[in-house]
């Protein structure tokens, strides 16, 4: 997927200049500029608050055409959803089907060593679950931060400020769940 592309073009179609998106995402509108050029990569933090200004959400601007008339139940790995640019050593989030189309969210997620979500903390409508498959993530939830090794999991409410940072020397697997459907 083109994110910049993307983003450019639900920008638009809002009728939103890059000044004003800049504005509300407490952003610059140079930064704004390129990342539609594809001339950066958004942290995961960064990209979702550039979509909470629009308002629109990570699911919906990641979203794939799923034939409606007849449900998909199996998913290649192939046929995951990109939602976060996957560049050395950033964050790579893969989305299992179309989350507008379920009530159910469900994310195979990669941090090589020393990514994070970014700097600042995420926030969004529902809840969040997840199990470190492999290596380990420190996760901060409000003003509380737990490392998690290989078999741990997390379960929150998202609405509290949270973030993901590989603190280790060899990548981490995690595999979680949100519902509803918003990151």
């Amino acid at each position: 997927m083109d994110i910049g592309q993307r983003l450019r073009s639900i920008r638009e179609d809002r009728g939103l200049s890059q000044r004003e998106l800049a504005a509300k995402a407490g952003l610059t509108n140079g930064t704004i500029s390129l990342i539609e050029k594809n001339k950066t990569s958004p942290s995961v933090a960064s990209l979702k608050s550039l979509l909470d200004a629009i308002p629109i959400s990570m699911a919906e601007f990641f979203s794939t055409l799923e034939d409606t008339q007849t449900s998909k139940v199996f998913y290649r790995e192939h046929e995951f959803t990109k939602i976060s640019p996957t560049s050395d050593g950033q964050v790579s989030l893969r989305q299992l089907g179309n989350a507008e189309q379920h009530s159910l969210q469900v994310l195979h997620e990669t941090y090589p060593p020393g990514a994070d979500t970014g700097p600042e903390f995420i926030t969004h409508e529902g809840e969040e679950a997840g199990i470190v498959i492999s290596g380990e993530i420190e996760v901060t939830v409000g003003n509380t931060a737990e490392t998690l090794r290989p078999g741990d999991g997390y379960m929150f409410d998202s609405r509290l400020p949270h973030r993901f940072r590989n603190t280790a020397e060899e990548t981490c697997i995690v595999v979680s769940a949100c519902t509803p459907p918003s990151f």
